[in-house]
């Protein structure tokens, strides 16, 4: 018999078969979870490229606190990968920081509200509509930048307040219709979408930000806008918020999800009666701290590189638009792969018993933390070798794709229940260090654009990522919480 929580099919209780049909609704679900997640980071990490484009860099003053150690050589043409690029619009470190960073205002306000209303009216409308706002704003970002800095700023909160909310929609519906022994390697896949979105946005972007029709950056908005558009059309009509409301569904398929999830059927999952949620058990939990604090730490450093990287390449290693688009995404391809290995090795020791849920999430969170962090140092000391540069941020930054075996699940472990609203809690807060990060790195750098100034930023995001891994370590659990197990009225 499988009990009403996790544990037993963790530890190595009997399982329910699946049937062996393919494809199955949570597979299509997966998929298009993978590509929504694709598309809205497409959408959020264009203008990093853009900026570089858009910036008429001769227009801004620069310090002249350095010493030719501490700059790195031009390249040739032969090198830089493409033209360099001068814009329109005079924007200094701080402006831009403020640019780049207005979107996570927004990606912030809608986190814990989109948890709680993807667990009360299901997560399929609100990823969907989440997605589709983040699009036709993304659609409308050109000509705001044209009519005015505070014009874009808003459509920037805007688009940010759009995907805000499908992290957490998503949240809730894995825990609706994934299996335990499941949830690691289809994390996976659904959440690596947004390192394939990033691989796919760096280059393209760079590219079309070099053609010359409609002055080439505004292209990147335009193409993505779009491709969000028609994304939400497709999900409208393939997606289900459970097994239980999916028409088409194989009742082999629905039997085993509820199996998986001990539940006879998942009435309790998509009740919508008195529900209320227990707030102050919430904000008490240790576990729940330990992975916002975690969280906060890596999304330090990730944004430190998503945001700021390609304005390091430009500035600091003299890459054209091009090349530096390209090579920016080198990490994001790594940690892709990774992160669907390690997700795979990580249910794999699983179910063979060889570590415990908790010590599972607490060493693939390590490797997500410390290896990057890591690279960031290598980063700081390898100073103008570009090749070396590479190597650090690709190969270590690879690592970062364990956070899918690492605490990106342990939501669910603590309450299947309120698994939306807690990750919408500790991805609200890990991203305020989001936005927080692109204005300490422009008070860093203050327009003196050399190395010793970079390596304050490097190290910052290492320390931050470190510490915030030691903290999970002291506090996790993979165990459900009390306050979780109380059932809620239905009317």
């Amino acid at each position: 018999e499988i009990s009403d929580d996790d544990s037993p099919l963790i530890y190595g209780a009997p399982q329910p078969t699946a049937d062996g049909r393919f494809p199955k609704a949570r597979h299509i679900l997966g998929l298009m979870g993978f590509l929504g997640f694709a598309n809205v980071y497409a959408m959020r990490v264009n203008l990093s490229v853009a900026i570089v484009a858009m910036v008429n860099h001769t227009a801004i003053p620069e310090t002249t606190n350095s010493t030719l150690d501490d700059v790195c050589p031009a390249r040739g043409n032969d090198t830089d990968g493409g033209p360099a690029l001068n814009g329109e619009f005079a924007w200094d470190e701080s402006t831009q920081g403020i640019v780049l960073g207005a979107f996570f205002y927004g990606y912030v306000l809608t986190q814990i509200p989109g948890g709680r209303l993807a667990e009360t009216l299901g997560g399929k409308m609100i990823y969907g509509v989440g997605v589709l706002i983040t699009a036709l704003f993304t659609f409308l970002t050109p000509i705001a930048a044209y009519w005015s800095l505070p014009a874009l700023v808003i459509v920037r909160v805007i688009e940010g307040m759009g995907e805000g909310v499908t992290y957490p929609a998503m949240h809730a519906m894995l825990a609706k219709w994934i299996p335990p022994l499941e949830r690691s390697k289809f994390a996976a896949v659904v959440y690596a979408g947004s390192n394939f979105g990033t691989i796919v946005s760096l280059p393209l972007s760079g590219w079309l930000c070099s053609v010359d029709f409609l002055d080439g950056w505004p292209l990147a908005f335009y193409l993505f806008g779009a491709l969000g558009v028609v994304w939400f059309i497709f999900w409208m009509y393939l997606v289900y918020n459970s097994p239980s409301q999916h028409p088409r569904i194989q009742p082999e398929e629905k039997h085993y999800i509820h199996r998986s999830l001990a539940r006879r059927d998942d009435e309790l999952l998509d009740s919508t009666g008195d529900n209320s949620i227990p707030w102050r058990s919430i904000f008490t939990c240790m576990p729940m701290w330990a992975i916002l604090v975690t969280q906060c730490g890596q999304a330090w450093a990730f944004y430190t590189l998503l945001t700021e990287l390609p304005t390091y390449m430009d500035n600091i290693l003299h890459f054209g638009i091009n090349a530096n688009a390209t090579l920016s995404s080198l990490q994001y391809l790594t940690a892709w792969i990774f992160g669907i290995l390690s997700s795979i090795v990580a249910d794999w020791m699983l179910s063979k018993g060889w570590l415990s849920q908790k010590n599972s999430y607490k060493f693939w969170n390590s490797v997500a933390s410390i290896m990057p962090s890591i690279g960031l140092v290598g980063v700081a000391w390898v100073g103008c070798n570009w090749k070396l540069a590479m190597l650090m941020l690709a190969g270590f930054g690879a690592f970062q794709g364990a956070i899918y075996p690492g605490n990106q699940m342990n939501h669910i472990a603590l309450s299947p229940r309120y698994a939306g609203t807690m990750l919408g809690i500790t991805n609200g807060a890990g991203n305020m260090c989001g936005f927080l990060a692109p204005y300490i790195i422009g008070s860093i750098i203050r327009g003196n654009e050399t190395l010793s100034s970079w390596r304050g930023v490097f190290y910052l995001a290492a320390t931050v990522n470190v510490a915030g891994n030691f903290f999970y370590l002291l506090f996790a659990s993979a165990d459900e919480q009390p306050w979780s197990k109380q059932r809620p009225q239905v009317r």
